[in-house]
């Protein structure tokens, strides 16, 4: 008698649904195996290290044998930033693959790391492992416009103990290796007086510390020097004209010495935030004064602007919450005289 064919059918349905438990299944046996052996290790190195440089020896630090390298199939999986690095697991060693750029990957995020796993199979084994970047000091300190010196027009009556608002230089470094001092050339009149923020970037203000005499020295030419802490030690420069002129009795003074506002995020382009005001007691062009906006993140640089004319700082780019809660910014008044007043904006921004 021939045998009896059974014939069994299957829905779509169902056999879709077995199919995801047999991929939870496994998924479930996945974990498990991984949860059963893992390790972690961390590397220090110095960024712009050329390509194929040691980075660690892998298989020592993680006490494995270089024959389960390559029976496990080792390799490298999950990370944004793998890319920067190869396993040689004939070697058992993690090496540079591409040139690792600590400004490109963190900006002024200290400490700079990026991470990512390592995985065997046979039985499975995930190890994680994480680079930490090292700074070192490959950018001198820059002024924004090195090219252009810093130009004051001050009258010669002006008062002993008048500052001046200077251009801060900017350096990519972070820590000892970021801009650490500013050096005004010798001279007779001017001293330098240095601030920090509360976020740690220096600021300085040229303080006048004897009266000018405009028949004696109708112009001075100094160098401003921002000096870094690196080995070897990193400069930049830019050079400070100063024109003397007669009679400007008054600085320009702000009705406020903080200004306070609130702006939300993505606030359109050329949308007015808030009115700075100041006044200055001398006449004619003497009492003339003129809005800028000075010691700006690069980001706040391209987000606020001021009229010159009126005061009013105004939205000129996009502004993410994300990226920036808070923008610091310094607003300068200038009489025709060549004397400034300075105000703080602080602008929050609403999510």
């Amino acid at each position: 008698m021939a045998p009896v064919r059974r014939l069994h059918y299957i829905s779509p349905g169902w056999e879709s649904f077995c199919g995801v438990r047999r991929r939870i299944g496994s998924l479930l046996l996945l974990l498990l195996a991984v949860n059963m052996v893992g390790g972690q290790i961390r590397y220090s190195i110095p960024e712009e290290m050329k390509k194929s440089s040691v980075i660690g020896n892998v298989a020592q630090d993680l006490g494995l044998d270089l024959k389960r390298l390559s029976s496990g199939q080792a390799r490298i999986v999950t990370g944004e930033n793998v890319h920067y690095t190869e396993l040689q697991k004939d070697k058992g060693i993690l090496v540079v693959n591409e040139r690792i750029d600590r400004e490109q990957l963190c900006g002024d995020v200290t400490p700079c790391s990026f991470s990512f796993e390592m995985i065997l199979e046979n039985p499975m084994e995930l190890h994680r492992i994480t680079v930490e970047v090292l700074d070192i000091n490959d950018h001198a300190p820059v002024f924004p416009n090195k090219d252009k010196p810093i130009s004051f027009e001050i009258s010669e009556s002006a008062a002993v103990g008048v500052r001046f608002p200077l251009q801060s230089a900017q350096d990519l470094d972070v820590g000892q290796n970021a801009l650490q001092n500013y050096i005004l050339s010798p001279n007779d009149n001017f001293i330098l007086k240095q601030h920090s923020n509360p976020d740690g970037r220096k600021y300085v203000e040229m303080v006048l510390q004897k009266p000018l005499d405009r028949e004696r020295h109708p112009h001075f030419s100094l160098k401003l020097i921002a000096v870094d802490g690196g080995t070897p030690q990193r400069s930049g420069t830019v050079n400070i004209d100063v024109t003397v002129l007669d009679a400007n009795d008054n600085i320009p003074v702000f009705n406020q010495s903080v200004y306070k506002a609130s702006v939300l995020e993505n606030t359109k382009t050329g949308t007015s935030i808030i009115t700075v005001n100041a006044t200055d007691a001398d006449s004619g062009s003497y009492g003339h004064i003129t809005y800028s906006l000075s010691e700006m993140k690069e980001s706040a640089a391209d987000i606020f602007r001021i009229n010159e004319n009126t005061g009013i700082i105004y939205v000129s780019g996009q502004i993410d919450y994300e990226k920036d809660k808070k923008y610091e910014l310094r607003v300068e008044a200038k009489d025709h005289g060549g004397l400034t007043g300075t105000s703080k904006v602080i602008f929050d921004v609403i999510d």
